[in-house]
């Protein structure tokens, strides 16, 4: 990703999340890009003018009444100079200013008077963020044609749990690119994912299932999406919103996913990342009891259809086949002879066993299996792993 030749104007807002604007702005300086950072008052709290300012090897603004920058009318350049404004992370408080039209400070102030398109990545608690005027102010914004990036969902620095969190860096930096870099590298293209657990129903109120959240198969398709390709996600049964965008296609069993997988082809791409059980019963018409002496139920299994087999050796078969494989033990080696066996293009493997907080938790480490090799990935958020899985999706077709 290069942003050789393009600026942004980040305003640093207040909130523990500031910390993270550093890592943007080296992302983004790493790309080529130039950056010209704006703090805030509340933002000074969580970083120094100092840090912003080795880091984008540019001068740090604060203060809206500087006599030399505004006998040049310093603020109306500032806003007209950059490519593309970017809020992050964007508070409650500045994006109510933005949304009524404030000019209290400096950062306001600039985003008034500019006639950029202008990037939000907002970070507070979630019940902020659930609130009535925040959720009618992103609307105001929306409608003026703001873009959006996150919040994320997980624990916060208040230790409660939701959406607030500021999205990571590399997953604004996508967004930045995706707005300025022009046309995207995947548009025109349908790429098809699975997202999330499948249940099996035993009787009818139990099921067989396992541990996903879906959290990597969505966040794969927003990642697609940002790159401008075309989605259908095929979701099991998740707790998570359907991604703005995205057509999401709820399903329950393995044998629903692979029916909707295959009505959704063609597709350029295939991300197979749910966890879909391997295994089904014969589902009894009413609920199995439990009944005097009776101390052990034995249930009869069958293999359910495999979902990426199918698809990897069907017609019409997308050009670009991903699988996922979830292991305990020899990861390396169950994926690779995975890829094989199922005669798809690359396998995202990862170790799911006891302790490692993968399978339903917020990050993920993975190594990707393809016909060239292994690559093994740090760990990672589960968003930052499907922004890096997505590039290297696009440049598949960039060659």
């Amino acid at each position: 990703m290069t942003l050789a030749s393009k600026r942004v104007l980040l305003i640093v807002s207040g909130g523990i999340a500031a910390y993270k604007a550093l890592e943007l702005v080296r992302l983004l300086r790493k790309s080529g890009c130039g950056v010209t950072c704006v703090l805030t008052e509340g933002g000074a709290h969580f970083v120094t003018p100092l840090s912003l300012q080795a880091l984008s090897e540019d001068r740090v603004y604060t203060e809206i009444f500087s006599l030399t920058d505004e006998s040049e009318m310093g603020h109306i350049q500032l806003s007209r100079a950059a490519d593309l404004v970017v809020v992050a992370p964007a508070s409650a408080d500045i994006l109510a200013k933005m949304a009524v039209g404030l000019a209290s400070d400096l950062a306001t102030t600039l985003l008034l008077a500019t006639d950029k398109a202008v990037l939000v990545a907002p970070a507070m608690n979630v019940r902020m963020w659930q609130h009535p005027a925040t959720v009618a102010n992103m609307a105001t914004l929306a409608s003026r044609g703001v873009t959006v990036v996150g919040p994320d969902e997980g624990t916060m620095a208040c230790n409660e749990y939701g959406f607030g969190r500021l999205a990571e860096p590399p997953a604004i930096l996508a967004a930045i690119a995706a707005l300025l870099i022009g046309p995207r590298p995947l548009a025109g293209r349908h790429a098809l994912v699975t997202s999330g657990p499948t249940h099996e129903p035993i009787d009818p109120v139990r099921y067989i299932a396992n541990r996903s959240s879906g959290r990597q198969g969505h966040a794969i398709a927003v990642a697609l999406q940002a790159l401008g390709a075309s989605v259908t996600l095929v979701s099991g049964p998740v707790s998570l919103p359907d991604p703005a965008g995205v057509r999401t296609i709820h399903v329950e069993t393995a044998a629903e996913m692979l029916a909707v997988c295959t009505a959704a082809l063609p597709a350029d791409i295939a991300v197979f990342a749910a966890a879909v059980a391997d295994w089904r019963t014969e589902a009894a018409a009413q609920k199995l009891k439990k009944m005097p002496g009776m101390d052990t139920l034995s249930l009869s299994f069958v293999q359910n259809p495999d979902i990426l087999a199918t698809i990897s050796q069907g017609q019409p078969r997308p050009q670009l086949v991903v699988g996922f494989a979830a292991e305990t033990q020899d990861v390396i080696a169950h994926a690779t002879e995975k890829r094989r066996r199922k005669g798809c293009d690359w396998i995202v493997a990862n170790d799911v066993g006891a302790g490692a907080d993968i399978m339903g938790g917020l990050e993920n480490e993975v190594h990707l299996v393809t016909e060239q090799g292994v690559e093994s990935w740090p760990r990672l958020p589960k968003d930052a792993v499907a922004t890096r899985l997505a590039a290297r999706m696009a440049a598949v077709f960039a060659s």
